[in-house]
């Protein structure tokens, strides 16, 4: 556990829990949380024994509602952390993954802090907005740049412009969601479903939770078949295939599948973590070796989220 005195942090292996522990404002951030939020992402970056990062809120009424405005209104002013709303929406060089557990509202700025993420797993009565239009602002985290990129134009455009609620099935639906599961089966359960998106295996050999696994998960059949022939080949057992080259041949076939994944349909987060992790049998060594999301994209020469 954290010494921090408005979000908890804890590990659990090579996992670290982030809980934004503010209940009683529905887990809304001023600027001393957003500290504190930046600190805790820094010590995760900087840990190498940590892989997988989960950011989600206390409580079952809400994710995050953005923006403490009561806050604001005070007058009382403290400056932005450099890594952004919630110490991730500004964070443009973190390379390992990170997942949104998100139960209740996630508004304002507690949307962009999800849509900051590589995976947004979803109770089924979660909302998400954007509804700064509706009190004179506008979602300048970087929420005006990231929803356009991960949902149809026109979609996102509803969204942005009427600050409509947008409910977690409808939201996998569009496509920023990655997972909805039942509220009993929420983020404060003993076995939550974003444990087992943790799980560095999940995307090689599919859902955990559908029964079968390898070829029959979800994660594997959402990838193009070009690139489920490679996801096959490196399922292989090691003694019925040849070396493919070590790290290096990891990272070749990785950004082999960014650049036909991910830089032809122009996204760079999300299938970023999904088609680079399904490149390899099994997470046996640290993100960092095989730079899968930095490395690769900089040596496509794509952007980084």
């Amino acid at each position: 556990m954290s010494d921090y005195e408005f979000i908890k942090t804890e590990t659990d292996g090579r996992l670290f829990i982030v809980t934004i522990n503010r209940p009683d404002v529905m887990n809304c951030l001023h600027p001393m949380a957003n500290q504190e939020m930046a600190a805790a992402f820094d010590e995760f970056a900087a840990n190498s024994e940590l892989w997988v990062a989960i950011v989600t809120g206390a409580g079952d009424k809400a994710f995050s509602a953005g923006n403490d405005l009561k806050f604001a209104a005070s007058g009382q002013k403290s400056p932005m952390p450099k890594s952004g709303f919630g110490g991730l929406t500004a964070r443009y060089d973190l390379f390992k993954p990170v997942i949104a557990a998100v139960n209740g509202f996630a508004m304002g700025g507690g949307f962009e802090i999800a849509l900051a993420t590589d995976i947004i797993i979803a109770a089924e009565g979660a909302r998400f907005a954007l509804p700064e239009p509706r009190v004179g602002f506008a979602a300048l985290a970087t929420g005006l740049h990231r929803l356009p990129r991960q949902v149809p134009m026109k979609k996102a455009m509803g969204m942005m412009l009427t600050g409509r609620h947008v409910y977690a099935p409808e939201g996998k639906d569009i496509g920023f969601v990655t997972d909805v599961v039942p509220e009993r089966q929420g983020v404060s359960d003993e076995a939550p479903a974003e444990m087992g998106w943790a799980d560095p295996r999940v995307l090689a050999d599919g859902d955990p939770r559908d029964e079968g696994g390898g070829d029959q998960g979800t994660g594997y059949r959402q990838l193009p078949r070009r690139i489920r022939s490679r996801v096959r080949r490196h399922q292989a057992p090691a003694r019925q295939r040849r070396p493919q080259g070590g790290p290096e041949g990891l990272r070749r076939e990785a950004s082999a599948c960014l650049e036909e994944r991910v830089l032809k349909s122009n996204l760079y987060q999300v299938d970023c973590w999904q088609v680079a992790l399904a490149a390899r049998p099994a997470f046996v060594h640290p993100p960092s070796e095989l730079g899968w999301k930095r490395g690769a994209a900089e040596q496509l020469g794509a952007p980084s989220i």
